[in-house]
């Protein structure tokens, strides 16, 4: 069962990158010329996914809460590559804060430049922040749901990170309303693993935090709703090791 399971993680993690070639020649012509055949073409390849996911390798995908259609800042609990799947498969014009190595990467980075994502340095602290407030400023023209992990990376189900303060100066500079999200995608999709877990991995769109709140204040809420939710959703998932604070 093990060897299996092993095989059709193996299968599907082919299928993903074969299939992103295959949606990036498709929609490529249309998303150089138009902004919205990038988000378009985002959209359909991860929608694809969950659905290749589900199908060869039992990993289901549900959505949770009321998903955002305006204007927002959303932070999100980041647990591996699935949760930015289903993020972009339901957002309309999600664009994210991302580290800049990924500006290199193949097909995503050129994408993920076309949709309007803030590329920081992240071993450059002050000036990262400074950027990543700039490209936010710049981005403002576009109606967008800019995401924003507050740890700042992937965290795997059973530790924790500090929140930092990147979330806070743009809650702050950009005077919206804020959408913390919780998952448990990293039950099912580790970070470093070819191993796929059966299973329903879980993206929650948690209550809207009203602009204008105090800095601390507004840290205080966004941790303690994102994680006390994935804690919750892990644990519905069986996850049994023990849990980080928040919980």
């Amino acid at each position: 069962m093990f060897l299996l399971q092993y095989v059709r993680s193996l299968f599907f993690i082919a299928l993903m990158y074969l299939s992103l070639v295959s949606f990036a020649l498709v929609f490529t012509p249309w998303a150089a010329f138009d902004r919205r055949g990038a988000f378009v073409g985002i959209n359909a390849w991860c929608n694809f996914i969950r659905w290749l996911a589900r199908v060869v390798a039992g990993l289901h995908s549900e959505v949770r809460g009321r998903v955002p259609q305006g204007e927002v800042l959303i932070a999100a609990k980041h647990q591996s590559f699935f949760d930015i799947i289903i993020l972009l498969s339901v957002l309309p014009r999600a664009r994210f804060v991302m580290k800049k190595e990924l500006e290199r990467a193949p097909i995503i980075g050129w994408y993920a430049k076309r949709i309007g994502c803030i590329s920081v340095d992240r071993g450059k602290k002050g000036r990262a922040i400074r950027a990543m407030l700039e490209g936010a400023a710049g981005g403002q023209h576009m109606a967008s749901q800019l995401v924003i992990y507050p740890q700042g990376t992937r965290v795997a189900p059973g530790a924790f990170l500090p929140y930092k303060i990147g979330s806070g100066a743009l809650y702050e500079t950009l005077g919206l309303p804020c959408v913390p999200v919780a998952c448990n995608v990293g039950v099912f999709w580790a970070r470093h693993s070819l191993w796929r877990q059966p299973g329903t991995a879980v993206v929650e769109f948690l209550p809207e935090i009203p602009p204008g709140l105090p800095l601390r204040d507004f840290m205080s809420r966004v941790e303690a709703q994102v994680e006390g939710a994935s804690n919750r959703l892990m644990g519905e998932a069986g996850f049994t090791a023990p849990l980080p604070r928040g919980g």
